[in-house]
């Protein structure tokens, strides 16, 4: 059973998803939460396995309150909800410690996979839209552009082979791509992913995407 917390200053918006995911067996929405404090605080007490977080709310934005839940469990996964106009919200978002983000619009069923693919361990970060994010705000000011010492120094931690596949990773491939492009099993190759992310200190898949790119191992358009 996945436990699901769900932070929205919209009741129209909570009541909704709250429908959409209570209806799906192996599902449960635990709790409710109308700003980021809230969250933080349920999230607390609740330990749910995924927050589905709001960016815009009042007292504490969700962006604050991922890096907190983030910080205080590492069991509990956080999946932005998003319109996607305001995409630096999402980067910002992602280096909380966000694990992925949806959309707003998104179907029933893709709420529900979303929900469920956070919860196993992956981002939910198509190629294109890693590409996207991060290409769009990489020369801002405080943004990828330049390679950080500190992700640097994580970076050198790593045998030739898992920067192999931490690069891949970033590009958005799954455990079996990743294992047909470097002609080994996919077992191996998520063996590989959990020894970076140990290493790394990273709890999902989309850490290591802004490993890469902060690490300048990998560069926009590469």
């Amino acid at each position: 059973m996945i436990d699901v917390l769900i932070a929205d200053d919209q009741s129209l918006i909570r009541q909704a998803v709250a429908d959409i995911l209570d209806s799906h067996e192996g599902i449960t929405v635990v709790g409710e939460a109308t700003n980021g404090q809230e969250a933080i605080e349920k999230a607390a007490v609740l330990h749910p396995d995924v927050v589905l977080m709001d960016i815009r709310m009042p007292i504490l934005d969700g962006i604050d309150a991922t890096a907190a839940i983030c910080a205080q469990s590492s069991s509990t996964k956080v999946l932005i909800l998003t319109t996607f106009e305001e995409d630096e919200y999402v980067v910002s978002a992602l280096r909380a410690g966000a694990s992925g983000f949806l959309g707003k619009g998104a179907e029933l069923e893709e709420i529900i996979r979303a929900v469920e693919a956070i919860h196993a361990g992956d981002a939910l970060l198509s190629p294109a839209a890693t590409q996207t994010l991060i290409t769009r705000y990489i020369n801002s000011p405080g943004s990828l552009s330049t390679p950080n010492p500190a992700t640097r120094a994580e970076l050198e931690a790593l045998t030739n082979r898992e920067r192999e596949v931490l690069l891949l990773v970033a590009q958005g491939k799954s455990n079996a791509e990743i294992a047909e492009e470097l002609y080994i099993s996919p077992h191996t190759a998520k063996t590989h992913v959990n020894r970076i992310m140990t290493k790394v200190y990273a709890h999902d898949r989309a850490q290591l995407v802004i490993l890469a790119y902060e690490s300048g191992l990998l560069t926009p358009g590469h």
